[in-house]
């Protein structure tokens, strides 16, 4: 064999090392064959789970961010309500640790009453403040339940001042709800989007119709809150008036709260001067009938109404008010009220002062309390003339304060 292979002629040579080579590379082209069909296949089957996973990840924004945000809120609402719970246990326990130190201190002070009374008169009233503190401890509320239970009266309705709407309380109308509590906000005639004439309104009655409105057709049983600002207070009173068992509480909001036979517009003469000359010589006259009939309204200039009004507002509180403001009637604020003991003298009335206010100073908010003495008087520091734009927090605060007032 060996010599055979020896004696082969080239040709022969060269033919079978071909043939050796075509059958190398036959079964390497077989084998790189065999391995890109493997391929193909195992590219086919991976298809269906790769377009799975391109929707998941490569699909709109808005549904990988909301899963994402979903996930977080769900794990941000587990720790907030191991956070509520956790202070809710804790308020409780101590509540109920004040609760019996209040007990421990009557057993304590009725001992030393009965063995030691030369001691016990020194120690008796401190004892009982202390007692008295405990037991205004327990009774915090617990939940926001337990909150809205100490309220007889949920029911907000909130009265708009001169030039205004319903619109300007949407700070007060949004944190009253968020409580839990139930705020309305009525336009009065002629006033936000209420579509009567501003120069046809000449009277408080007509003015004020859909507030009494409103509160004549409450349920029978039903009371509300109500809140006056600035002129807005006149309706309150006249409301007072007219309406005294739909009404639990009243609240002058930095408003016109007159006595008996007292025009709205006068609680503002020091800023404006006399009804008389005001009458007679101020540039914001309306002549809604013609320049030769008795004025019907009047309006301040813009520069006016920002220093006047809104000194500590915020830009975009200023702007929207710009917009939105619309003439104020001249009758009402200039009409003077019929109010009586009978009626209006029993109502529940509460005032909120202002104390950087330029349309209402202080001085004449302090006046307006010394002249008829409220129930209780509130103050808002920093706050201009429109506290619902200006400090809304610290005036939901004593709103809601006035509403857990037994």
């Amino acid at each position: 064999m060996g010599n055979r292979f020896i004696c082969m002629k080239k040709k022969d040579t060269r033919d079978n090392n071909h043939g050796s080579k075509s059958k190398r590379m036959g079964r390497s082209q077989r084998k790189l064959m065999a391995e890109e069909e493997f391929l193909h296949r195992q590219a086919l089957s991976m298809a269906p789970q790769q377009n799975h996973l391109s929707q998941r990840f490569d699909g709109s924004m808005s549904r990988r961010i909301g899963s994402t945000s979903s996930r977080r809120r769900n794990l941000s609402d587990s720790f907030s309500n191991g956070k509520q719970v956790a202070l809710l246990l804790f308020v409780k326990t101590f509540a109920f640790m004040a609760m019996l130190l209040c007990f421990l201190f009557f057993l304590l002070t009725c001992w030393e009453v009965k063995n030691c009374p030369e001691k016990s008169l020194s120690r008796l009233q401190h004892r009982k403040t202390c007692s008295a503190a405990c037991a205004c401890i327990w009774r915090i509320p617990c939940s926001a339940s337990d909150f809205l239970e100490n309220i007889k009266f949920k029911k907000f309705v909130l009265v708009h001042g001169e030039g205004f709407g319903a619109w300007c309380w949407y700070k007060t109308i949004a944190l009253l709800e968020e409580t839990g509590l139930v705020p309305i906000a009525i336009d009065l005639t002629g006033c936000g989007i209420d579509l009567a004439d501003t120069n046809s309104v000449t009277t408080l009655a007509e003015y004020s119709k859909p507030l009494i409105s409103y509160l004549e057709n409450l349920p029978e049983d039903e009371q509300v809150i109500l809140v006056g600002h600035s002129t807005g207070g006149a309706c309150v009173s006249y409301a007072l008036e007219h309406c005294p068992k739909k009404i639990s509480k009243a609240i002058f909001l930095c408003a016109t709260m007159v006595s008996d036979g007292q025009r709205p517009f006068d609680v503002f003469s020091e800023e404006l001067g006399s009804a008389e000359r005001f009458m007679l010589e101020s540039q914001f006259l309306i002549h809604g009938n013609g320049e030769d009939k008795p004025p019907t309204g009047f309006m301040f200039k813009k520069q006016q109404m920002k220093g006047l009004y809104f000194n500590q507002s915020q830009t975009k509180d200023v702007a929207l008010a710009m917009v939105s403001m619309r003439a104020i009637p001249l009758g009402p604020v200039m009409e003077k009220l019929s109010l009586s003991p009978e009626k209006y003298g029993t109502g529940r009335r509460f005032f909120i002062q202002t104390l950087d206010d330029r349309a209402l100073s202080p001085d004449v908010q302090e006046k307006l309390v010394r002249d008829s003495p409220p129930e209780r008087v509130f103050k808002i520091k920093g706050s201009d003339h429109c506290p619902f734009f200006s400090k809304p927090q610290a005036l939901h605060k004593i709103l809601l304060e006035i509403a857990q007032i037994p």
